[in-house]
């Protein structure tokens, strides 16, 4: 079940707040919400954004 936009900026924005309210990973997250990394991952970097991992949010 899809639970996150696929309007890449307003993604952007839900990802990085539930990186930060509730998950200490993207794979935690993709892993609690049942979805694809990759697929996030390639949506945020067409508007140039990329995973920080040290910083657990989109950059």
């Amino acid at each position: 079940m899809k639970v996150l936009p696929n309007d890449p900026v307003i993604l952007l924005s839900t990802v990085n707040m539930k990186l930060r309210d509730f998950y200490s990973s993207l794979d935690a997250l993709c892993e609690d919400l049942e979805e694809d990394k990759q697929e996030i991952i390639e949506k945020l970097a067409a508007i140039d954004y990329e995973y920080d991992a040290a910083a657990n949010q989109f950059i």
